[in-house]
Formats: structure tokens, sequence, C-alpha cells
């Protein structure tokens, strides 16, 4: 029977919740160095790198885990692209053989040093939430089929870290969503987006806990949506794309016009990324940003959740044109209209998405004091 493997960790696995929740057991760590390398920040990014620097000393700690608990760790870096190397470490004083995990491709550049306490702080609770699902993975998806789902992973753990700091409600039932009692879950679809099937038994407001129910829920990133208004002219843009949902409902026209909206990456504000939609999708700068509300489109069955606004900008003439990121195989035209139009898209019942009536209606009783303002 194979003995335990030494593993030297530099970054986000010496948190130990993570590295529990990674290795389905508490794992006991010791102090490390890892001459020859240094330990660096990441542009735009909340994890570390391992640079090969002679006259360094990376500080770590090693673990020494069962084949089975390496298999876990395996799996966990694979999402990354992460593969193992042999190393030689030092601990108390000593030289001795281990393994660390590196990038199979280094295509990310060192900037600055890396804090593990702040990483904590800033992104511990989304990594451990992403960890969980990538675990859920095992032995069903591997290499690049893993890695194509990461992103959205760590959306989505994003998004249930925001869920969890809600305000108690003011009207309605203060209960907190832990006294739900899961029976089983299990991921029937696993893509891009995600469809679990839970069994479960919730408290009832007559008192008590509800019969064993299953239902499917349909697991998405939180989304960021803008409606760009020009104050000054009195127009609006809107985007033109083709859509899945209307298609797949048997739509005649599955194209649909709607406001400037995207999925928030992880650690992204929703204020940022649809900055950053604005300008992919429309080629547009959004100045003041002015929320119109957020929630829930589907809350029967979808854990989707829509943060919406209204951005103003400039929007003159020669405004519209072709956009979208052509690595997300976007299509994706612009449409400049004047209120007028705009309010004959809600007159005519063409305004057919609820982010694009709820922000048109809602423009509408705000626009004079926009226009006065603006």
């Amino acid at each position: 029977m194979a003995g335990p493997v030494r593993v030297f960790l530099f970054g986000t696995l010496r948190h130990p919740p993570l590295l529990e929740a990674v290795a389905g057991q508490a794992v006991p760590t010791r102090p490390a160095q890892l001459p020859g390398w240094q330990v660096h920040g990441v542009a735009g990014q909340v994890f570390p790198i391992l640079i090969e620097e002679p006259g360094q000393v990376a500080q770590g700690e090693v673990v020494e885990v069962t084949p089975e608990v390496l298999d876990r760790l395996v799996h966990y870096e694979d999402a990354f692209g992460y593969v193992l190397r042999d190393v030689t470490v030092h601990i108390d004083g000593a030289d001795h053989p281990a393994k660390l995990f590196v990038p199979e491709v280094q295509d990310w550049s060192p900037a600055g040093e890396w804090s593990l306490d702040t990483w904590v702080e800033k992104a511990s609770a989304r990594a451990i939430f992403g960890a969980a699902e990538i675990m859920g993975y095992m032995g069903r998806f591997a290499g690049p089929a893993l890695q194509f789902r990461r992103g959205q992973v760590e959306a989505r753990a994003h998004g249930r870290v925001d869920a969890g700091q809600m305000s108690a409600p003011k009207v309605g039932w203060d209960q907190t969503g832990d006294q739900v009692v899961v029976n089983q879950r299990a991921a029937d679809h696993a893509g891009y987006f995600v469809t679990e099937t839970v069994n479960l038994r919730h408290p009832t407001f007559s008192g008590g806990m509800s019969d064993a129910i299953t239902r499917e829920v349909f697991l998405s990133a939180d989304a960021a949506i803008v409606l760009p208004y020009d104050p000054v002219r009195d127009r609006i843009l809107l985007v033109e794309q083709f859509r899945m949902g209307p298609w797949a409902r048997g739509a005649r026209y599955p194209w649909m016009l709607e406001p400037v909206a995207g999925r928030i990456d992880p650690g992204e504000s929703a204020e940022d990324c649809m900055r950053r939609e604005a300008e992919e999708e429309a080629g547009i700068t959004l100045g003041r940003l002015i929320k119109i509300g957020s929630g829930y489109p589907t809350p029967g069955y979808s854990t989707e959740y829509f943060h919406i606004y209204c951005g103003l900008c400039d929007l003159p003439d020669g405004s519209e044109g072709r956009h979208g990121v052509a690595t997300e195989h976007e299509d994706i035209r612009t449409h400049v209209l004047t209120w007028a139009q705009a309010e004959d898209l809600l007159s005519r019942g063409e305004a057919n998405n609820i982010p694009l009536v709820l922000a048109l209606t809602w423009l509408s009783r705000e626009r004079p004091h926009l226009r006065a303002s603006g």
C-alpha cells in the first residue's frame, strides 16, 4: 500500500477551511520553505503564483496526505490548469522531497506581493463555496471540461456569498434558510449553467416541517443589467442578439432587444460589470449609474438574481454598430432610439423581456428629472 505523499502549499490552500473542503477531511500542516522560488500576486486576480527566482525562498506549508486525498487535491488543482512536479523543500533545517502544483501553462504576470490574510478577508468565502461545487464534479469532469466550468462555478459562489449577507425582511417571515433540511441533492446537468434536483423539507407557517418535496432548480451567476440613457438627446441604447430562451419556446423571431447585460465575474461589483459590458456590447462609456432595483426574476425555480440600473451616457449620431466578444460567440448590434420610439416599444408590446419593461417604466417616471439635471 502506497504511503503518504508530501505536498508543498504556498497559496490559498494554506487556509484550513478551504483545504478541508478540498481534502474532505482536516489535514495537519507544517511550516516549510521552497528555495529558489518566490510567491507573487497576479495582476487582476486574487490568487498568487509561484515564480522560480534563484536566491529567493518561498514560505509555505507542507501536508502529508494519503493517495486518496492527493487525488482530491489533483482534481481541485486541475480546475485551474495546475499539474504536479517534484521539488525539494526545507523543513526544520533539513531537505525533503515533495510535490508542488504549478500551472501547466504559465500565462499570468506577477504583480507585487500576495497576502493570505487579505485573500481570506476578500475571497475565502466564495472560494470555499466554489470548492464544494468543483469537488462534486470529481470523477465526472477533468481537464478542459472541468476548466471550462470553473469560471461560472466561481461566479455562482460569488452570488452565494452576496445572498448570505442579505438583511432580515421588514415584511415577511425572518426564518433563515439554514432551517431547511436537505435529504438529497444532485447536479443532473452541469455545463455553463447547472440544474440540480433537490429533495428537502422546510419550516411551515403553521409550525413544524413540510413533507419531503422534490424540486429542480436552475443555478446561475448574478447578472448586471443597465439601460444606457442620454438625457441631453433623450435617447436610449438597446442591444439586439439571438436568445436561446425565446427560440426554445418556439418564438417566430428569437432575436431580442434588451438593455446591456452580463454575468458578474467573481470579485467584480455589479457596477463594474455594467461598465465593462457597455464597452464590450455597445462600445460606449457609462457615466453616472442609477439603481432601478435588484431581485429574482423567477424565484420559483432559479437562483438567477438581477441588478438593474440606468446608465447616463452620450449617444450622438453614429453610436449604433456591431459589437460583442468573439471568444464568447457574441453577435450583437446596437440600436439608438428616441424616447418616443422607446415608448412605442412598450405600447406595442415589443419590449418583451422584463428587465427592459421595468427599466423603461422606471425611466418614464424619472426622465423629466434626469433631463432637467442632466
